[in-house]
This record gives C-alpha cells, sequence and structure tokens, in this order.
C-alpha cells in the first residue's frame, strides 16, 4: 500500500503536451466550490513505453468521473473520482484486455500500483533499505502491463485527485450532506457500490463495455475486489474474465495485526508463523539455517496447522511440558527466544515480532516487506512503532507521481493529491451476499462475496499473488482463505497463486516486479477469450 529514487537519465517515455478540448475541461482548483466537481474532467497526452524489448504506444487520460445518488438517473452528483487511463493506439477495444487497478487502505491514493508496478514510467527505490532524499527518478517501466492490456488506475474517494461532492448552497445543508457522502461511502458496501457505478460509467464513457475484463487490488484492494466483483456481476450484469490479487485479505479474523483484542481466535498466529520464519531466514536469526527458503517454509506450514494450531486450540489446558516443547519449536522456527514465547503464551502479534526479531541490534523489522529494518524508536517498547519500509519508500512515490502528474500527464494544477481519504470512521460492517434482513458481519469477511461471484460466474479465474516477506497480510493466510472458500471443489480449478521473494508490495523488488508482470500477462493472454 505504500511505495520510490532518482535516476540520472530521464527515459526514453516520453509524453506530449496535453489537448484540452476546452477551458471547461481544465482540473478544477481546490479552491473551488464543490459545483466544479460535478463536473467531470480530463487531459490528454500520448507516449511510448518499452516493455521488456517491445514498445507499446499510447494514449493517457488523466480525468475526473462523476458518480451520482441513486443511480445513474439521479441529478445529485456524490463523488469525483480522479483515474488515470492508458490506451494502445491503434488497438480494437473488442480484442483489447482492460483492467481495473486501485490500492487499498481502505481509501489508499493507487501511486503505489501506478508508480510503482505497471504504470509506464516507475520509481527507481532501494532493494531492501531506505532510499535517499529527492532528487528522484524514474525510468522507462521495462514492466509496465501496456504490453497485456490497457490500465486504469482509480483513486478510491477522498483520496488522491478524487473528492465527495457537497455543493448545497447552504453551508449547514452542506455540511449534513457531506456527512451523507462519508457514511455512504466510506465502508466495505459503499465503497464496493462506487467503484461499481465508476467501473459501469467508464465502460459507457470510452466504449469499453464488449473488452475483456479484469480487477487488479492490492491489500484492501483485494477485499474491495470481492465485494465489487460480485456487484459487478450480480446487481449490474457485468461478467469478469479475470481478477487478480495481491497481498490478499478477505477474512479480518486472519490479521495478524490485533488478534490479542479477539481472544479465543487463535488462527492468525498460526497463519502468520511460515512469514516469521521467512523473516527470521532473511536475516539471519535462525538457530539452523536451512539451506533453501521454500522447502523449509512447507515444512513451517506443515507445523503451523498441525501440531502448533493443536496447542493454541488447547488455551488454558495446555500442559506446561508440551507449551515449552512447542516454544523450543517456535525458537527453531522464529529466532525468537524460548522464554520470550513462554512468556507470550506462544502468542506473538505482528507488532510484537518485528520489535523483537532485531531487538538485541537496536533495529525494528518492516511490517510491509520484513526485509526492511529501521532503528528501533522505543527499544523499551512491546510492540514496533512504525513501519521501516513505509518510511523508506514513501516519499519517492508521492514526490514523483506528484511531479509526474503534473508535469506530463497536465493534471492537477492548484490542487492537492492526498495520499489518503481523510476518514474518520470507516464502516467495517458487512452484509454478506445472501443475508436476510439487516444482519451485518461486525468482522469483515468478503469469502461469501467472492465465493458468489464463483459461482454466478463459473469461468472467471482468479490469479492470488503474495510475498514471504509481508507481515501485513501474510500469504499463507491467503492461501488459507483461498482454500476455504464455500465453492464447489470443480471451481478451485480457477484460482491459480504464486509467491515471491518480496513483501506486501510485491513490485518493491525489481526481479520479483518482473516475474509479477509476466505471470499477470500470461493470466490475462490465457483468460481474455481472445481467439
Amino acid at each position: 500500500m505504500r511505495k520510490l529514487p532518482l535516476v540520472a537519465a530521464l527515459t526514453a517515455l516520453l509524453i506530449a503536451p496535453a489537448a484540452f478540448a476546452a477551458d471547461k475541461d481544465k482540473a478544477p482548483a481546490e479552491t473551488q466550490p464543490d459545483a466544479a466537481l460535478a463536473k467531470p474532467h480530463s487531459a490528454e497526452s500520448t507516449g511510448s513505453v518499452s516493455v521488456e524489448g517491445k514498445r507499446v504506444d499510447y494514449k493517457a487520460v488523466a480525468g475526473t468521473l462523476v458518480l451520482h445518488e441513486h443511480g445513474d438517473d439521479s441529478d445529485d452528483p456524490t463523488v469525483s473520482m480522479f483515474y488515470t487511463a492508458y490506451f494502445k493506439q491503434g488497438a480494437d477495444p473488442a480484442r483489447r484486455p482492460i483492467t481495473f487497478i486501485y490500492n487499498g487502505g481502505p481509501g489508499s491514493a493507487t501511486v503505489w500500483l501506478h508508480m510503482g508496478a505497471f504504470g509506464p514510467k516507475r520509481v527507481v527505490t532501494s532493494d531492501d533499505s531506505h532510499t535517499p532524499a529527492a532528487p528522484y527518478g524514474l525510468v522507462n517501466n521495462d514492466y509496465s502491463l501496456l504490453d497485456a492490456s490497457d490500465l486504469v488506475f482509480i483513486d478510491a474517494p477522498g483520496a488522491g485527485f478524487s473528492r465527495l461532492i457537497a455543493d448545497d448552497k447552504d453551508k449547514s445543508k452542506r455540511d449534513a450532506q457531506m456527512d451523507k457522502r462519508k457514511k455512504d461511502v466510506y465502508g466495505v458496501d459503499g465503497d464496493g457500490k462506487a467503484f461499481a457505478q465508476f467501473v459501469t460509467r467508464f465502460l459507457s464513457r470510452y466504449g469499453r463495455w464488449n473488452s475483456p475484463k479484469y480487477l487488479f487490488g492490492e491489500s484492501y484492494g483485494t477485499t474491495r475486489s470481492a465485494v465489487l466483483a460480485n456487484d459487478l456481476e450480480n446487481e449490474d450484469s457485468v461478467d469478469l474474465n479475470g481478477m487478480i490479487l495481491l497481498s490478499q485479505i478477505l477474512s479480518f479474523d486472519t490479521s495478524i495485526d490485533g488478534p490479542e483484542f479477539n481472544p479465543g481466535v487463535d488462527l492468525p498466529y498460526a497463519l502468520a508463523l511460515p512469514t516469521f520464519a521467512a523473516t527470521a531466514y532473511y536475516h539471519h536469526k535462525l538457530p539452523q539455517p536451512p539451506a533453501q527458503l521454500e522447502p523449509f517454509l512447507r515444512e513451517v506450514e506443515q507445523y503451523a496447522l498441525g501440531d502448533y494450531a493443536s496447542a493454541l486450540m488447547q488455551g488454558a489446558h495446555l500442559d506446561e511440558a508440551r507449551k515449552r516443547a512447542v516454544a523450543e519449536k517456535l525458537h527453531q522456527y522464529t529466532g525468537l527466544p524460548v522464554d520470550y514465547l513462554v512468556k507470550a503464551d506462544l502468542r506473538v502479534t505482528g507488532g510484537m515480532f518485528e520489535h523483537e526479531l532485531q531487538f538485541d541490534g537496536g533495529f525494528t523489522t518492516g511490517r510491509l516487506d520484513s526485509r526492511f529494518s529501521g532503528p528501533a524508536l522505543d527499544p523499551l517498547a512491546k510492540d514496533s512503532e512504525y513501519d521501516p519500509q513505509s518510511s523508506a519508500i514513501s516519499s519517492a512515490y508521492v514526490s514523483a507521481f506528484n511531479d509526474y502528474v503534473r508535469r506530463q500527464l497536465k493534471f492537477g494544477d492548484g490542487m492537492q493529491y492526498r495520499l489518503f481519504a481523510d476518514i474518520d470512521h470507516w464502516d467495517f460492517a458487512h452484509k454478506a451476499p445472501g443475508v436476510h434482513g439487516e444482519a451485518l458481519q461486525q468482522s469483515t469477511n468478503v469469502m461469501p462475496d467472492l465465493a458468489i461471484a464463483m459461482k454466478t460466474n463459473p469461468d472467471l479465474k482468479v490469479f492470488l499473488n503474495g510475498g514471504y516477506y509481508d507481515l501485513a497480510t501474510p500469504y499463507f493466510a491467503a492461501e488459507y482463505e483461498m482454500s476455504h472458500l464455500p465453492i464447489p471443489a470443480s471451481l478451485q480449478k480457477n484460482i491459480s497463486y504464486a509467491w515471491y521473494p518480496s513483501g506486501h508490495m510485491v513490485y518493491a523488488h525489481e526481479q520479483s516486479l518482473k516475474e509479477l508482470h509476466d505471470n499477470v500477462a500470461k493470466f490475462i493472454e490465457q483468460t481474455d477469450n481472445v481467439k
């Protein structure tokens, strides 16, 4: 969810000056009244990118689409959503796939996937350490997904240049209107419906209803994708060719962030253990280092769902001798001291692990990418107090995009690009499909949404990707979710997997970015139904 440095020469990717249809199409200034947001705005430019040696010429459109209350027939605008779309020049829309791409948060801008993964330009950051301060550089993105699909990068409502709209002339009514917008949009279900309306409006505006269609979500974006796929297919009659999920979380009961506040649910500890082991391996903290990572992880996975999960389920009935034996085994897999593991009652959260693994050197381990380390803010704390990976790369991504969008995409003059929406409260309560009445989940779980989408569209293919060094959404938790989807066994064949020696933002590691690109491009080629 976060991301990138300046290299010497700017790339061979050159974008021509934007062509505006008229002054009215210019982006609304930040200081203008919300009435200006109620009209779509766009700027067009052209460029080219070389993807693994193959040149792709494209048209870029940076702009906004306006969502409305109660469907397309209402005159009441609710959200102005910002997007950057890249269209391959000369391609037949009926045969050219289109992929809708977004980060998570919830409420994050999509600067990360845009500038780090699949856009035509890429910011380059240090691999597993803090990227030096500006100037940052952009390079031709050898791994842009433009060789396989047209791309639409979407900023969530309130993030990036996307804005909620309250345009009543009376201030008190306008404030009430804004409160309603936040309540309607800032939640699992409202967010999904906003993105569904964006997708259908985009298909209409650009004549892409008959194109092969894909969703690509990262982190909370995978949560969104499950809700969005179900909404598109079963409310808007839009079947998808495929979904690409990166760093997945569908059930928040699997999260290793804060499981201590959900006592009695021990699954997160078991599902995070392989990532703890991978991280200890990377930082040379294992008492008996294995020769190779992946065979070692298969062993840890088996132990996690076997003896370790069994011990956790016994709770207070676990005898001291067995607790000590389990702690000894966990020490072999994590490098954490046996006495520490016993005192933790065998239950180590993500924050505890990040703080403790490199405690002896005074370092905190990264959360989004546990290959990263940084000085501990408080050596006496129980949990990590910041994420070294996020601190290492965020400035590069934000600075590079702010420069790129204004200079080359010619959008955003006078506006602030918001990395995250200003969200006071995100409504995680979710009404799963098929639930009658007002019953809502209090711990979000969108596995039923994905299952319904796959059952009502049995040709839908799902491609799950993740990093071994991701402590925000551990890869084994994602795999567990997929293997427990309430779908017929015959539909499990529609799910494919790829794991990488990287973190939450797999693409922050260049070799993993190449593999991610190649895998996703192949997935699209195999599922686009183009003969």
